[in-house]
């Protein structure tokens, strides 16, 4: 009788452990805390419906794709929500989930938030900081999850796609003396996929040899159309390959396309993959 109801106890646990081992890693970007932040990374953050708020370690969450599809890409993503919160489902699981479809190992971006109540942050202090830490951590760590260090790409939405400008466009190289060895890292992405992004740190000039970018955005958008279709610009002017779809109705912050009623704003995300294919991100 004592072996049946261990049994049956070990039953109902099952599904639990089962569920346990597919939730997502988180690593932290600094194990210690935040460059002068340090006694601020045991604080909760705040999570309710779709965001995520009052972030004082900045971490990344690791999705992974399926054994039969990783193809050794990967893409840190950087969600939006103009630096007050993180549109952490629709701008950070959803695009996680669309790119290990594609075999893509996706590394979600929780960046430290400039605008957030009582923040005591700076934009283009402490969110770069984070995107720039991101991309050396993945680096430093692709051979622990299979990753091409030569196809390592930033994505970004709206206030994220900020970060991803700050990255790519603005000091990125490795310091070879830094005493962490992450530090000494590159964190120059090899491709940049850029959806609605926000104006700030747009580059005056885009460099001869900036990564290949992907760019999209609603031509009705009030935010965000126009500084995406300068960054375009400068692309053509640098001759720097780019791929840009500029959709006639979406407005801001479409996410994934889900939930619009418009069939080309349900269907962008296709867009991205064919694009991903047709430049070899996709292939080993």
């Amino acid at each position: 009788m004592l072996k049946l109801i261990k049994t049956f106890i070990s039953l109902l646990l099952l599904p639990a452990a089962l569920w346990a081992q597919t939730e997502p890693t988180v690593i932290p970007l600094w194990t210690k805390g935040a460059p002068g932040f340090e006694n601020r990374r045991n604080e909760p953050e705040q999570a309710k419906d779709y965001w995520v708020k009052n972030i004082h370690n900045p971490s990344l969450t690791v999705f992974v794709p399926p054994k039969d599809k990783e193809n050794g890409a990967a893409v840190v993503v950087c969600p939006g929500g103009g630096h007050r919160l993180l549109v952490w489902t629709a701008e950070g699981i959803d695009p996680a989930k669309f790119l290990n479809s594609l075999g893509v190992t996706v590394f979600v971006l929780k960046y430290r938030l400039g605008r957030d109540t009582l923040s005591p942050y700076k934009i283009e202090v402490h969110a770069r900081q984070d995107g720039l830490r991101a991309m050396r951590l993945v680096r430093s760590r692709a051979a622990e999850f299979g990753i091409d260090t030569n196809r390592i790409g930033i994505m970004g939405f709206s206030a994220g796609g900020e970060v991803v400008d700050m990255v790519t466009f603005g000091p990125n190289k490795g310091d070879a003396k830094a005493p962490d060895p992450i530090d000494r890292e590159t964190a120059k992405p090899s491709f940049v996929i850029q959806i609605y992004p926000g104006p700030l740190d747009i580059p005056d000039v885009v460099p001869a040899d900036a990564p290949p970018a992907f760019l999209l955005a609603a031509n009705d958008d009030p935010c965000c159309s126009v500084p995406l279709m300068q960054l375009l610009q400068k692309y053509r002017d640098a001759k720097v390959p780019v791929e840009a779809h500029i959709f006639t109705q979406g407005k801001h912050g479409f996410n994934m396309g889900y939930r619009s009623k418009l069939k080309s704003i349900n269907h962008w995300p296709q867009r991205l993959a064919d694009w991903l294919e047709d430049n070899n991100i996709l292939h080993n």
